[in-house]
């Protein structure tokens, strides 16, 4: 059991990348904490091949997970297939008849605005359970 707060050990998962994955792994969480303050923030799936885990975003249940791989980042939304996406966000697990997930690589333009409003439909989702 670890004594550093989740925080800390977000801090400390996003602290093991650079560059543009670093950068959007900051803004991420900022938009997801911004847009729904009420989300409790979790580190779940620690395992040997991850040690440190996966940020977890929850409200009444998983709102998003961030999944950090080599070549690309996503954010997955666990009830993701129920929400509405006017902008066309999802462009991953577009075949999962629960998830939905936003791939990021480098380059990406990033549609702040767009991710918050998944964010909050995913929280009102849950809070309709």
């Amino acid at each position: 059991m670890s004594d550093k707060s989740v925080s800390e050990q977000i801090d400390e998962i996003i602290a093991q990348y650079e560059g543009w994955q670093e950068k959007l792994l900051r803004q991420l969480r900022s938009i997801i904490k911004t847009a729904a303050p009420e989300i409790v923030e979790e580190v779940k799936w620690k395992m040997p091949s991850n040690p440190k885990g996966l940020p977890v975003f929850s409200h009444n249940g998983i709102v998003c997970i961030i999944q950090i791989f080599k070549n690309d980042i996503k954010l997955v939304f666990f009830k993701g297939a129920y929400l509405d996406d006017p902008n066309k966000l999802f462009n991953a697990r577009l075949n999962s008849e629960t998830d939905r997930a936003i791939e990021f690589r480098e380059g990406y333009e990033l549609n702040e605005q767009g991710v918050k409003d998944l964010v909050l439909k995913a929280v009102a989702f849950n809070s309709s359970k």
